[in-house]
């Protein structure tokens, strides 16, 4: 992996500390799940996690900060747990899809291209993802266990002083506006920069400043572990990439008699399936099969947006840590976890189908 992507995930961090550690994570989905109200539980907890993911929590992250109060106002509407947990996974990966995330600069590296057009080109697939995650969720509300007392109970309900709502927004727009500033005006800054840059702002405006050596420090170290988990991932494209499982995909495909630019979604959904890490999934197919899509006549922005919408069909998978992570959130068994695989798989297909259609049929990325 190079070296400048390592960085740019480990300066992510930074922005992440601040948000997560700072409680303004939990202040806007607070402040979004309040507004909608019980009656309309299942839409506010979609759009509390889609949020929170998209200016730049990580998505296990987002599913424990917005579990808490998701469940007291599930309960009160009578929901049971499959509808709200449908509701945060479908939201996370409409999020991630479209976020300053790990996996949307491993995109941007791979493609050489810039990370608010990989921001950008992932809209559309999440917005499908927001409106099948909806359905899916509302059909799912009333399956799976009741939520009980004890599901709701203990410090969940109490957390610390939280920041107004427009400081603890300042730091990821901030961020965005600064990245903004390529496509608007032609000024071009380094997420390097823009990434610490919204951290710093978001913590000054919260009045935490005296605390930003903590929010950076956990924000590093969170992100630590992905940094040294994509360098697994080079090692393990290295493999791949030397062994005959890239030439037996692509025969596949011709066999098939598919387009070339199939390869990117193909490819994309593998690779997801086979580290069940959005992160990683992307990283593979970017940096294996990327160069090959592009040599089809795909270009390359086109390429990027099929092979990252595509990576969230099987990322979810029980081999991976977002699995047992968002099953832990919401107090779920694994039996019934399991149940929610195939439903998640409808929401990242439905991300794949879109994009594919969008970007390799239609051709609507120059």
């Amino acid at each position: 992996m190079k070296k400048e992507q390592k960085r740019k995930i480990l300066f992510y961090g930074i922005l992440a500390g601040a948000l997560i550690e700072s409680g303004a994570a939990e202040r806007i989905a607070e402040a979004i799940m309040n507004k909608l109200g019980a009656k309309r539980c299942l839409i506010a907890i979609t759009l509390a996690t889609w949020v929170l993911t998209a200016v730049g929590v990580f998505g296990d992250v987002a599913c424990i900060t917005v579990a808490p109060i998701a469940l007291q106002m599930a309960k009160r509407a009578g929901y049971h747990k499959m509808g709200v947990l449908m509701a945060q996974l479908g939201a996370v990966r409409a999020g991630n899809v479209m976020s300053p995330n790990p996996n949307a600069i491993a995109a941007a590296e791979a493609f050489n291209l810039p990370l608010t057009s990989i921001i950008a080109v992932g809209i559309i697939p999440a917005v499908t993802a927001l409106i099948v995650t909806s359905l899916l969720a509302k059909r799912l509300s009333m399956r799976g266990t009741e939520i009980t007392e004890a599901d709701i109970g203990g410090e969940a309900a109490q957390h610390k002083d939280l920041p107004p709502l427009w400081a603890a927004l300042s730091g990821p727009v901030v961020t965005i506006a600064i990245l903004l500033l390529r496509p608007i005006a032609g000024i071009t800054i380094d997420p390097l920069i823009a990434l610490p840059v919204g951290g710093i702002v978001g913590a000054i405006a919260m009045g935490k400043a005296r605390d930003m050596g903590h929010y950076f420090n956990a924000g590093l170290a969170k992100m630590s572990g992905v940094a040294m988990l994509l360098v697994g991932t080079g090692a393990l494209s290295g493999i791949i990439s030397n062994s005959g499982l890239k030439d037996v995909i692509i025969s596949f495909i011709e066999t098939l008699g598919l387009p070339g630019f199939m390869l990117a979604p193909i490819s994309g959904m593998l690779m997801g399936a086979a580290t069940a890490s959005a992160t990683a999934g992307t990283t593979l197919a970017s940096q294996i099969f990327g160069p090959t899509v592009v040599a089809s006549g795909v270009t390359p922005l086109a390429a990027a947006a099929m092979t990252h919408a595509s990576c969230f069909v099987f990322d979810g998978l029980p081999h991976g840590s977002f699995f047992h992570v968002s099953a832990g959130g919401v107090n779920m068994e694994i039996s019934e976890r399991l149940k929610l695989l195939g439903y998640e798989a409808i929401n990242g297909l439905a991300m794949m189908a879109v994009s594919t259609l969008v970007f390799g049929v239609l051709k609507l990325a120059g």
